[in-house]
């Protein structure tokens, strides 16, 4: 059983040993604004609602905790929770990953040259995004934390931890490592917490989860929750599991999320690879002692894009027209969006750019918008590729993609037509469930390894380039001058771009 704690809603999904999906269910909840730049959530229902899809997706299968082999979980990574040892309950909402409430205090830390050492030590960037400012804000703004964190009666975690904390009846207190390197706390090279990042934000060590292998045997569940206890033996945050998910095992293997952002991770092996392109150097899973490392790059506008057609300019009543619309005319007849409604991020991190649509003329109509939407979500894709196949000098042989958009062939066809690369679409596109169920059933035998995995993934469709060498870099010249058009366009917003 695969419990994928996501950023609006929870999953649970049950699979057999052909990585086939029996049955799943999912519970939306709620998201908190407090104020402009905040968001929220509740931890009790974090909590509450994954355990009630747990339930649920065992009696829509029809299966008791004693038919279940184990379970692995996924999750929104960087969500920070802070609550008490002695009795589970949070001191605060928890800060999600989206938050920019911290803000301030990553511009502080930038103009004393801490981020240098920052990407050093974990590959990531200094920005609100994780959740060592949002661990150090919850102890400074609730009264009397920092002295109960220092007396040890605190507990920090990201939802994975929060999850297993909870699901042990608060016997575990640990984070697998894929989570702690979103954490800006782990150092990558020896997987362990950092000492001169926690003195650098503030962090008592004792607040701090232990850290595991991504497949462990973490834990055991509360007997009661389930009628017996069923095994706790994989983790991982959502963006790595569902590379797991689509077997990218080997250096040099991709894929693309196609969510609300664009989420690409590219495999690159045992050894981190500092980036040199603005990337981000992450941890991608551990097997015993033996780490896996990515590089990531996350754009702000994917399916987003599509959702500004409807809400924004209102040429589409559900997103899900877009392709229809898009496919009336055979290109955007030069017409070029660059949606930076949040700024730009990977590769270009530019808080100041702004959304710019570029090439109208009178004939332009709503088709050739959808059309150039749909393109930017693919072009901006080209962006992240070309920067990881330059910082791991491999050159990528398919990209393969999931996520909601992944559904859409038209998107997918340009996708492979700028690229100059197949696209392929799995079989199974539960692939983050899917890839925390894989890390689990490894740990206790479920599936015999890593090729029995490799072998299980299928192709759904393949999608190969059909455009010539000479138009698809007229389009990529084309997109990337529309982009230092939109580049450094509000010099008045100071605040750093989100990155996820």
């Amino acid at each position: 059983m695969a419990l994928d704690q996501g950023t609006t809603s929870s999953r649970a999904i049950l699979f057999d040993r052909q990585g086939t999906p029996v049955a799943s269910a999912q519970k939306e909840f709620q998201q908190y604004y407090p104020q402009p730049g905040w968001v929220e959530h509740d931890p009790w229902e974090l909590w509450q609602s994954q355990l009630a899809v747990a339930h649920e997706v065992m009696r829509r299968a029809d299966v008791s905790a004693t038919q279940i082999a184990t379970i692995g979980i996924a999750n929104q990574r960087e969500t920070t929770v802070l609550w008490e040892r002695a009795t589970g309950a949070p001191l605060a909402p928890a800060i999600v990953w989206q938050d920019r409430r911290t803000a301030a205090q990553c511009e502080r830390l930038a103009a004393q040259g801490a981020s240098t050492m920052l990407q050093r030590r974990t590959g990531l960037r200094l920005d609100p995004y994780f959740s060592a400012t949002k661990l150090a804000w919850l102890l400074d703004s609730i009264p009397g934390a920092r002295n109960r964190a220092a007396r040890g009666e605190l507990a920090f975690g990201t939802i994975d931890t929060w999850l297993v904390w909870h699901l042990s009846g608060g016997r575990r207190h640990v984070s697998d490592v894929s989570n702690a390197a979103r954490t800006a706390l782990l150092n990558l090279d020896t997987l362990c917490w950092d000492d001169e990042l926690l003195e650098l934000f503030g962090i008592p060590r004792s607040v701090l989860p232990e850290l595991v292998p991504s497949s462990a045997a973490v834990a055991e569940t509360e007997a009661s929750l389930f009628g017996t206890a069923v095994a706790v033996t994989g983790i991982a945050g959502d963006q790595q599991a569902a590379t797991f998910g689509q077997a990218c095992l080997a250096p040099g293997l991709a894929k693309n999320t196609y969510g609300t952002g664009l989420f690409l991770l590219m495999n690159t092996g045992s050894s981190p690879v500092t980036s040199r392109h603005r990337l981000l150097t992450t941890l991608g899973w551990q097997f015993g002692a033996k780490p896996t490392y990515a590089l990531e790059g996350s754009v702000f506008m994917g399916g987003a894009t599509l959702q500004w057609l409807r809400d924004g300019l209102g040429i589409v009543q559900t997103v899900s027209e877009v392709e229809a619309l898009a496919a009336q005319c055979p290109s955007s007849d030069g017409v070029t969006l660059v949606p930076a409604f949040a700024g730009l991020g990977a590769p270009y991190w530019d808080p100041h750019a702004r959304g710019t649509l570029l090439g109208m003329t009178r004939g332009t109509g709503r088709v050739h918008i959808a059309r150039a939407a749909l393109d930017a979500i693919a072009l901006q894709t080209v962006d992240v590729l070309g920067a990881m196949e330059a910082d791991a000098g491999i050159s990528v042989r398919e990209l393969r993609v999931d996520g909601g958009a992944s559904r859409c062939d038209l998107l997918m066809q340009i996708q492979a037509d700028v690229l100059g690369k197949p696209v392929v679409r799995p079989h199974v596109t539960e692939t983050t469930a899917l890839g925390a169920a894989y890390l689990a059933g490894l740990q206790v035998g479920f599936w015999s390894g890593l090729d029995e995995i490799a072998q299980q993934w299928r192709a759904e469709r393949r999608f190969e380039p059909s455009i010539s060498d000479g138009e698809r870099t007229s389009r990529v010249d084309n997109w990337r001058r529309a982009v230092e058009r939109a580049r450094a366009w509000d010099l008045s917003d100071t605040t750093p771009t989100n990155v996820e």
